[in-house]
Formats: C-alpha cells, sequence, structure tokens
C-alpha cells in the first residue's frame, strides 16, 4: 500500500533538483530566462554569461547593457564564424522585438562577456547580474555558474510549455 505512494515521493524528488535549476524574472513585459554563466579555469582572465530574453508586450525591449561585481566590465558580444574564423565583436545594443525570444548559448551567437573577472568562476557558485533595457530600467538577476550542456538544458526547460 505504501510502495506506490513511496515511488511517487521518490520520482518527485528526481525531478526537483531540474526544477530547482530553472529560474526566471521578470521586468514589465519582459522575462529574463535561466541566467547561467559556465565555469572557467584558474587562471582565465574572462567569462560569459548565458540568458534568455522572451519579450512578451508589444513593444521590442532593448538591452544597453549589464554589470556584476563578478567582473570589471560586462559587455554584449557576438561571436560568429566569417571566412573560416570565429570573430567576436562588442555590440552597443541587442533589440529583442515583440513575440521574440533571444537564446543565448555557450558555442557562438551572442552573450554576455564578463572582462576581468574578480575570481574564477566555479560550477556551483552564483554572483549577481544587473541588465539594463534602454526603455524599460534595470533588472537584477542571480547567474548560476553550470556546466554548459547543463545551463542550456535547464534554459531550453523554460521554452515547453
Amino acid at each position: 500500500m505504501m510502495i506506490p505512494h513511496l515511488s511517487t515521493l521518490f520520482a518527485a524528488a528526481l525531478l526537483l533538483p531540474g526544477l530547482a535549476l530553472a529560474h526566471d524574472i521578470r521586468l514589465d513585459d519582459v522575462r529574463i530566462a535561466h541566467p547561467f554563466a559556465t565555469p572557467t579555469p584558474p587562471e582565465a582572465p574572462n567569462g560569459a554569461a548565458y540568458l534568455d530574453i522572451t519579450v512578451e508586450g508589444d513593444t521590442p525591449a532593448t538591452l544597453v547593457g549589464a554589470s556584476t561585481a563578478a567582473s570589471r566590465a560586462a559587455e554584449l558580444h557576438d561571436m560568429r564564424m566569417e571566412d573560416g574564423n570565429m570573430q567576436m565583436r562588442k555590440l552597443d545594443a541587442i533589440t529583442i522585438e515583440s513575440g521574440d525570444t533571444l537564446i543565448m548559448r555557450p558555442g557562438g551567437g551572442q552573450h554576455l562577456m564578463l572582462l576581468g573577472l574578480e575570481a574564477p568562476l566555479r560550477e556551483g557558485d552564483s554572483f549577481p547580474l544587473t541588465l539594463e533595457f534602454a526603455e524599460r530600467g534595470t533588472i537584477d538577476v542571480e547567474v548560476w555558474v553550470q556546466e554548459a550542456n547543463e545551463g542550456s538544458e535547464a534554459a531550453d526547460a523554460h521554452h515547453r510549455h
């Protein structure tokens, strides 16, 4: 009689870690889903952070900056293959259109560069990050340090409804 109940509890307990790793924050009609950064080697001067931004309202959102105590500077960057070479460039802004989702993931595309890390980014740690939007102001988020696959999968879970 108790065994089905216990197996249900056991199954639920297995799901909790994945659910605990998914987090999102709202600023008006903008949803920031699962901010995460990847671990860095001890001597690495820079790191990267990733998140998803969804605009649920009628007005586009323009991300114009970011800052964190975890690094000297946080910049918007884009990484793309050009003529067979990976090129990274700083962006002044990233605009997300109404109804769209900007998905940042390790391996290329748009992301936040963390320049001049104060300490290595270690798996399991977290740090605060402030995002600045041109038309909506700022929002503080908590960035979790996770391996690339783990962070990406947790962020992707926000889009499965």
